[in-house]
């Protein structure tokens, strides 16, 4: 029996693109991943990902990833909720798969985590059973790899961009050298990049301070 796991990177951040990743695997073959290591991502060293990034392409029988630029986002939320965005794609990322799996386990962003299931069921043409769960990268080990093929594409994404921008830190609101960058970038060219989120409450914040400031001191 075919199985797939499916996870996302990058959802949070205010910066670079959201990742989301598709596994497959046969449930017999389901130990070899334990056998891994492989865990929720976030709970892994940069290394440890890598390491078994490289494995998994070997035990995998099929995994595919798809990135969500920031200004695809943007234009996205103008018409649909991020939680619909996510099962939009997930839907072609099982529509492109060589071999459907007949179970589908996914790491559920909506409050009710039944209602993901949903959503996805909207944008395929087969019939799988789907657990759709909070907390599916903790719990089932097919999940967890699709974690972190997720992580480490995001990562990977983030490196090229610093080849044309610098040092931008994880990305993420709380971190002051993702929030120093786009502070900089605004004050030297007066708009936020095209690899910010626009829509993001973070950068809002950020054009509401400066451009404030410009009106109180011109008055």
């Amino acid at each position: 029996m075919l199985i797939a796991g499916i996870d996302e990177a990058g959802r949070g951040p205010c910066i670079g693109p959201l990742v989301i990743s598709v596994a497959c695997i046969e449930k017999r073959d389901e130990e070899k991943l334990i056998e891994l290591g492989v865990k929720d991502s976030k709970l892994l060293s940069a290394r440890e990902r890598e390491r078994q990034f490289r494995e998994l392409k070997k035990i995998l029988k099929e995994f595919r990833f798809v990135r969500i630029e920031a200004e695809e986002i943007d234009s996205l939320r103008d018409r649909k909720s991020l939680n619909e965005v996510e099962a939009m794609r997930v839907g072609e990322l099982l529509e492109g798969l060589e071999e459907k799996p007949e179970v589908v386990y996914v790491d559920s962003p909506d409050v009710i985590s039944s209602e993901f299931e949903k959503r996805i069921r909207k944008f395929i043409s087969f019939n799988p059973i789907i657990r759709a769960e909070h907390k599916a990268d903790q719990k089932y080990p097919v999940v967890s790899a699709a974690s972190i093929v997720s992580k480490v594409e995001r990562d990977s994404a983030l490196k090229e961009l610093e080849k044309d921008f610098g040092p931008l830190g994880s990305g993420y609101p709380h971190d002051e050298i993702t929030i120093g960058f786009l502070r900089k970038y605004l004050h030297q060219n007066n708009s936020l990049p095209f690899i910010a989120r626009k829509s993001w409450i973070t950068n809002q914040r950020i054009l509401e301070e400066k451009f404030q400031k410009k009106i109180v001191q011109w008055k």
